[in-house]
């Protein structure tokens, strides 16, 4: 008989151990918790949630911290706690389960299943008392331990409907792989949802969606069309000077819950800030903007001095996230009142309250959430706000900081390192990518994995969670963008081994891959496989990328077709393909990437141009002379000349003549024509 006791305290998730003291007898996911509820014929009531959600944070307060609904909890159910953070594998089972159910999704998940795992019944938050048509959660305890002891034939449906459906949903569908017509398809499908006066997706709430919005700006360099650039361009600028964004600290909050960007909820995403940080790279460099830049560097600046995780040997990784609550109270490190403003600015209040929507009656809850309302001003005006935000964040430090999720997650790492990579590069910032190097050592260090990849958690020293398919494929992505900006070779091999442990251990036998090894002993029902894409890529959209990457910098054909193989896994159901932003924006990649080869000077203005392309289509390989070259690529033994540097672009395995002037390779990369430069193929 399992201890009656909450057991989270020997698990190292912060998101866990906010709930070790709770008197809910909690278990920790995993085979001793399911043997547990099968021996007791009980259910199983599974809480989903992760360390900076708000609302994951109330229903704690209100019912799992109340004794008498613990109580309730522990006599009916083994109830068991999910970082899902820590577990998407698990979290996109019951979130699928939920969906299908005709639930809308949201965290805290709360799943209710058979003594096996498998879901029969579920919902997000529920209040303590009957609230806003929804049930207490007591009233839903009682009424879910009825139904499953009763044997209620709806128990009964919505296990069989249930197991079903997500059945279905792993089942491959193989077809052909995504052409033009499609990406343009979809392309117009998302330009018809932007909000064309404050940017991103139509609607409340507000997410910045980057996967979506990474896709347009790939597709527009496709067709030639601007619109799609324009969205990208008026989405950061709204989202740079709205309250989603820390304008003390730096970094973007994971949502705002207006249309127009102003109240976030305050937590601020590791995912969410490497993704805005690429894009704000490549708009940058597409068309040079002060904001861009400067809201880099503020994010940057935010990720080394607030978001390095635990340091081991000199190395560190990235933490996952900040909450948006401290002393118990939702963005109370983030506001103002105007009086707090007076006092620490005196004289200088005035101009800065004009220009942050600073009034005396808040524009939040009766306080300010400071977003910048008025244009760049001269240079000595934005110096003394620049004055004036420093003493404001100084301030802010001396409050009572948010908590802080200071686990390290593989997957979310391998989209800042390859972010911080792409951003060193168009912001002339080293340092940067010295970080970035630093992240990736760390991962490949402490976090390798059996079966040659890497695990998916760590903290203090301790691997949390297995490895899943999005680690393996934003790592190995990862280990290209630092190949591409360093010329190393270490991270070309390291990326292929990634490439081949994935396939060894993830794939699927039809071209995609599971998000589960095939050794993961603790996945109920089926093995999760998608490529639909969330708030971060997918791992079958990154490996189909990673892929084609890797085909055009050693122009084997092997990487080629198992580019082509991770597209058609999904080509099947062209009607989800609005969901799969990420693979299609690879099929781009694939056949459409400029393959700028490099060969001379390591440090050249061409590898400067090169690596700050607009387009992300573009891939850098350096080389000391074209024989050195993989004897399968299109610029293998071609002639370079007398100059110190000369690049070669190549299109569907046709290369350019030699350039050697750098504002013509930039002009070349601005757009795919070649021909549009004068340039003949060789």
């Amino acid at each position: 008989m399992a201890a009656p006791e909450n057991l989270l305290a020997r698990e190292t998730s912060p998101y866990l151990l906010q709930h070790a003291a709770n008197p809910v007898h909690w278990r920790p996911w995993g085979k001793a918790a399911l043997d547990e509820a099968k021996a007791a014929n009980k259910p199983i009531m599974v809480s989903i949630g992760y360390a900076a959600c708000h609302w994951c944070h109330v229903m704690a307060h209100e019912s799992f911290e109340d004794p008498a609904t613990a109580a309730l909890m522990n006599s009916l159910f083994v109830n068991i706690k999910i970082d899902r953070e820590e577990r998407p594998d698990i979290d996109h089972i019951y979130m699928s389960a939920l969906h299908a159910l005709g639930e809308q999704g949201g965290w805290p998940l709360t799943m209710f299943t058979t003594p096996d795992g498998t879901p029969f019944w579920g919902g997000t938050y529920f209040p303590p008392e009957p609230r806003w048509g929804r049930p207490s959660f007591r009233q839903v305890l009682q009424g879910v331990a009825n139904a499953f002891h009763n044997g209620a034939e709806a128990v009964t449906q919505n296990t069989k409907a249930l197991t079903q459906h997500l059945a279905q949903q792993a089942t491959a569908v193989p077809g052909e792989a995504p052409g033009p017509a499609q990406l343009e398809a979809v392309a117009q499908t998302y330009l018809r949802m932007t909000d064309p006066e404050n940017g991103g997706l139509r609607g409340a709430p507000k997410f910045p969606n980057p996967p979506i919005f990474r896709f347009l700006w790939q597709n527009a360099f496709r067709t030639g069309q601007p619109e799609a650039l324009d969205a990208v361009h008026l989405m950061l600028e709204r989202m740079s000077q709205g309250g989603i964004y820390d304008h003390l600290g730096g970094g973007y909050a994971r949502y705002s819950t207006d249309d127009i960007w102003l109240v976030p909820h305050f937590e601020k995403m590791l995912y969410d800030n490497a993704q805005i940080l690429d894009l704000l790279a490549l708009a940058h460099t597409h068309r040079p903007n002060p904001l861009y830049a400067q809201r880099a560097d503020e994010t940057v600046g935010w990720l080394m001095r607030d978001m390095s995780a635990q340091r081991i040997d000199g190395l560190a990784a990235f933490a996952a996230s900040e909450d948006a609550d401290s002393e118990g109270e939702e963005g109370r490190f983030y506001v103002w009142t105007e009086a707090e403003i007076d006092a620490l600015l005196g004289v200088a209040s005035a101009a800065f309250k004009r220009t942050y929507d600073v009034r005396s009656a808040g524009n939040w809850e009766g306080k300010t959430i400071l977003q910048r309302v008025t244009p760049q001003g001269a240079p000595d005006q934005e110096a003394a706000l620049a004055r004036s935000r420093d003493v404001l964040f100084h301030a802010r430090e001396m409050r009572v900081r948010p908590g802080w999720d200071d686990k390290v997650l593989a997957d979310w790492n391998g989209l800042t390192i390859a972010a911080l990579a792409r951003a060193s590069s168009v912001f002339d910032r080293p340092a940067w990518l010295d970080r970035a190097r630093d992240a990736f050592d760390f991962i490949l260090t402490n976090m390798a994995a059996s079966h040659g990849g890497v695990d998916h958690a760590w903290r203090h020293g301790r691997v949390a969670a297995s490895g899943m398919i999005e680690d393996q494929a934003a790592m190995a992505r990862a280990a290209l963008a630092l190949h591409e900006a360093t010329g190393e070779v270490r991270f070309l091999a390291t990326a292929e081994r990634l490439a081949n442990a994935a396939e060894a251990a993830f794939a699927d036998g039809h071209g995609g891959f599971y998000s589960t090894a095939a050794d993961a002993s603790d996945v109920p029902l089926t093995r999760p496989r998608s490529a639909a894409d969330n708030v971060t890529p997918s791992g079958n959209g990154m490996m189909a990328e990673v892929f084609a990457r890797l085909f055009h910098l050693t122009g084997q054909s092997e990487w080629h077709d198992r580019a082509v193989a991770v597209l058609k896994a999904f080509g099947g159901q062209p009607d989800q393909l609005t969901g799969m932003p990420c693979l299609l924006a690879a099929a781009d990649l694939l056949e459409e990437a400029a393959s700028v080869v490099i060969v001379g000077e390591p440090a050249s203005a061409l590898v400067r141009v090169a690596l700050s392309a607009p387009d992300p289509a573009v891939v850098v390989l350096r080389s000391a002379d074209t024989g050195a070259l993989p004897a399968d690529h299109p610029a293998y033994g071609k002639a370079a000349g007398p100059h110190d540097s000369v690049a070669y672009v190549c299109r569907r395995q046709v290369c350019s003549l030699p350039i050697t002037d750098a504002s013509v390779l930039s002009r070349i990369l601005g757009s795919r024509d070649t021909n549009s430069a004068g340039l003949s193929a060789c």
